[in-house]
């Protein structure tokens, strides 16, 4: 079994990291799939058997995973410090009354960013495998049935022997 560790946490990275830049992280959904999807790439590329569809949602997830620890890490301080009071502002603004503010507000959109880049990094794991896997051959399918002779009449006759039963 190949590891799925290396190309998740590469996969990972690129999503947290890309999904933290200001003006960049507008595409947070993109860099998750993209994100996963890199991650099966790479993890195709080191398999030495053909990898099912299966294998790759989960190398997309733990993408996902690492991308969403990421993005907590970096992603919700930058949000304390310049947006809390911002988004608090645009709240205020439209007359829609919230019950949450501050830290909880923050907490609770990093959350939602969080779930979205970890179903999102799935479906790129997922989206890869039938992209990146060129392989031929099926995977875990059963052997084919055996012949164990052919029909009426190729068998022993009643005497024991071949034929039309003399």
């Amino acid at each position: 079994m190949t590891n799925k560790l290396k190309p998740a946490l590469i996969g990972g990275v690129v999503t947290g990291i890309l999904s933290v830049i200001p003006i960049v992280s507008s595409c947070c959904c993109l860099w998750a799939i993209a994100g996963g999807a890199l991650a099966c790439f790479l993890y195709i590329k080191d398999s030495p058997t053909p990898v099912s569809t299966t294998e790759g949602a989960t190398v997309g997830a733990m993408s996902g995973a690492v991308g969403g620890v990421i993005y907590f890490i970096i992603g919700l301080p930058i949000a304390l410090f310049f947006g809390v009071a911002q988004m608090e502002e645009a709240f205020r603004r439209s007359g829609v009354e919230i019950p949450l503010a501050g830290t909880a507000l923050a907490l609770l959109s990093a959350l939602m960013v969080i779930i979205i880049i970890l179903v999102c990094s799935t479906l790129g794991g997922l989206v890869g495998v039938p992209i990146f896997e060129k392989r031929k051959g099926t995977i875990n399918t059963p052997p084919p049935p055996q012949d164990f002779g052919g029909g009426p009449g190729t068998g022993p006759g009643p005497g024991g022997s071949y034929g039309a039963g003399l």
